[in-house]
């Protein structure tokens, strides 16, 4: 089936959605293990170093609007996993990829961690499972019963401040205007078809 070069995905890890990157790869379902970091420095020292790699699920949390704040691009790590000739994992993370990002790819997870949502609940060794067929992103965990993550990065000054607490979702277009659009979920889709176009992808987000 023809497919576009992304899809917005749903789940337990993104109530609000998370876009995941098509191209580039053939993967259309991975699981495993998730490797957490609250950086991306953290998590491209892990890629360095081996202690995050082949099989692994790596999420790198608290890089959102509000978290980072302003979605930082998560180009090194995934430069290092090419580098590393590493093929077999995935990358999750509320921040952003850009089209130079290498593998298989979820960013925008919404709600992001900064504000609480599902991902900031991820433990490492939890079993994250990213299925491109059925549009999902789920987690093997209670998510509900576990307090959300704080970061303990410093917190950010002047405009960064301002905008920290002014931003939207990524689901909400990470906007600072007064009455944002409403996030949308997968119920928000329930009964209209699913086209396999990049524009109609596009639209959804």
């Amino acid at each position: 089936m023809a497919r576009g070069s992304y899809a917005v995905i749903y789940g337990d890890l993104a109530p609000e959605g998370a876009v995941i990157k098509l191209t580039g790869h053939k993967v259309d379902r991975f699981e495993g293990p998730a490797k957490v970091f609250d950086r991306e420095e953290d998590a491209f020292e892990a890629v360095q170093s081996g202690a995050a790699g082949e099989g692994d699920v790596i999420i790198i949390r608290h890089e959102g609007p509000r978290g980072g704040p302003g979605m930082r691009e998560m180009l090194q790590v995934t430069a290092a996993l090419k580098g590393r000739k590493i093929e077999n994992v995935a990358l999750i993370t509320d921040g952003r990829f850009s089209g130079a990002s290498y593998g298989f790819v979820a960013g925008h997870v919404s709600p992001e961690a900064a504000v609480g949502g599902p991902i900031a609940r991820v433990r490492d060794g939890d079993r994250v499972t990213i299925d491109v067929t059925n549009r999902r992103i789920d987690v093997d965990a209670d998510l509900g019963a576990r307090a959300p993550t704080t970061s303990d990065r410093e917190a950010p000054t002047g405009v960064f401040a301002k905008y920290a607490v002014l931003a939207a979702s990524a689901s909400q277009g990470a906007v600072t205007i007064p009455n944002p659009p409403p996030a949308r979920t997968a119920d928000s889709f329930q009964g209209r078809p699913r086209a396999a176009s990049t524009q109609t992808a596009h639209e959804d987000a």
